[in-house]
């Protein structure tokens, strides 16, 4: 029986991993904060007109600046300097923050949001986690920013309309901006300089490799999912609002509504999470989730005339949508090859990105055209076809990824090293990193003894 090994983060790895946590969250917070309320408020500037397209340009331009810089900028902290990218990119966040906040024209606040998604620092600022974390602990550092960030979406879909009650969408474009001002102090005083900065295969982009991720047929079909999840979601906060507000409730009150799908979404996701990880159901579990958001969707479509129909879909949305977001990373996780994690991961949030944008946008056209029905038509066809992709892939194989220093006494000895640990039970897959100072492990979730691979990585015999 492998033994259960738990190693502690040090004072400092946590205190990074959290201030870098609070950094994540809220570049996520400029698109979520705002988005239960961002239509209604960019239909109401004095030229929207019934001009939807546009109002859902507002909604997804945000994702296309995002997709197109996030990568180059990752690339660019290892040539600059992690920090200083940083620091760049919430800079350009907040100014896109504050020229949204005093935009008084749809255009202005289509290229407000464009300029907003441009401080795209995900990628430096995952690559500084990276640096700052012991390899051991990585995936517990990485598993505290996507905690943020969901909790980020969820408390911001509550908050919004009632933020904006009183400080109004601009009041909260400002507040975003002031975050982001103080968040580059946080990033200055609470999160140390790397001693050393490198490119981590588990975490960054290696953009020499491309190509493999791209042929790898399991993870384009991750791609589609994320892009047709994200799609969906900002095609449904392009119109759904409109469709609250001629029911009769105000934008105030519309926390009303997703209160409780985003709870019960949050508290149900947990444990088809687990039984999906633990009982080798992932792939149950996430056609479940896909099949919710087919569900919610004609839902809609069909409930629009009733407030308490529109709720019951969202929970039944929310639900999907939770489990979706928390198994995809982790579908993309143990399909990839090990040394290509970053890679496929960097592939996978572009993705995501470009899904938010193409939502926007065509959500805003659907609407514009052909009203509600349009849009839920669009998604309940895209949503289908993302089920019949998922359908046919094959379940993913039970395991995890190992990330482990290498001890200075197997340095230019890695083909003995791969021998010895080729042995182990539960080894899938072996390789390293590009300096040889790291071993990436692709091992079966149960069986294996990471104790036993340790003792052998510190040269012990």
């Amino acid at each position: 029986m492998a033994k259960k090994n738990s190693i502690r983060m040090h004072p400092e790895e946590m205190r990074a991993s959290m201030a870098l946590a609070w950094v994540y969250a809220l570049r996520m917070l400029g698109m979520f904060l705002v988005l239960p309320v961002l239509a209604l408020y960019a239909a109401g500037l004095p030229d929207a007109g019934d001009n939807k397209m546009l109002v859902g340009l507002a909604m997804g331009m945000y994702g296309l600046t995002q997709a197109v810089l996030q990568l180059p900028l990752g690339m660019a902290s290892d040539r600059f300097g992690r920090k200083k990218v940083i620091y760049l990119g919430l800079l350009v966040f907040a100014v896109g923050s504050f020229m949204a906040a005093v935009a008084t024209s749809l255009p202005m606040l289509v290229l407000a949001r464009a300029i907003q998604g441009a401080g795209a620092v995900s990628a430096a600022v995952t690559a500084l986690v990276a640096d700052l974390t012991r390899e051991e602990v990585r995936t517990r550092a990485m598993a505290m920013i996507g905690l943020s960030i969901g909790l980020t979406f969820s408390a911001s879909l509550v908050i919004s309309p009632l933020l904006s009650e009183y400080i109004g969408v601009a009041g909260l474009f400002a507040l975003t901006g002031v975050l982001t001002l103080l968040s580059m102090l946080v990033v200055k005083f609470l999160v140390p300089d790397p001693v050393r900065s490198k490119l981590h295969e588990d975490a960054e982009v290696q953009p020499a490799r491309f190509g493999e991720v791209l042929k790898n047929k399991e993870l384009l079909r991750l791609n589609f999912g994320i892009f047709a999840l994200q799609c969906g979601m900002m095609a449904l906060f392009t119109s759904l609002p409109f469709a609250l507000q001629d029911l009769g409730l105000n934008k105030v009150h519309h926390w009303q509504v997703y209160l409780p799908a985003t709870l019960i979404g949050l508290v149900l996701m947990i444990p088809a999470i687990i039984v999906g990880e633990t009982r080798n159901k992932l792939k149950q579990i996430f056609l479940l989730g896909i099949a919710l958001i087919f569900a919610s969707q004609l839902g809609l479509l069909f409930g629009l005339h009733s407030v308490w129909l529109i709720g019951l879909s969202l929970i039944v949305y929310f639900i999907g949508f939770n489990i979706l977001e928390a198994s995809q990373p982790s579908l993309v996780s143990k399909i990839a090859p090990a040394e290509l994690k970053g890679t496929a991961m960097g592939v996978y949030n572009t993705m995501q990105s470009v899904g938010l944008f193409g939502g926007g946008a065509l959500g805003g056209l659907l609407f514009h055209h052909y009203g509600f029905n349009g849009v839920f038509v669009f998604c309940s066809v895209l949503i289908g076809a993302w089920f019949a992709i998922a359908a046919v892939a094959p379940a993913p194989a039970p395991v995890k990824n190992v990330v482990l220093p290498v001890g200075g006494a197997w340095q230019g000895r890695q083909d003995e090293l791969h021998s010895r640990l080729k042995q182990l039970a539960g080894v899938e897959a072996i390789s390293f990193s590009a300096d040889g100072e790291t071993v990436f492990i692709k091992a079966l979730q149960q069986g294996f003894d990471e104790a036993a691979a340790k003792h052998i990585l510190a040269g012990a015999n």
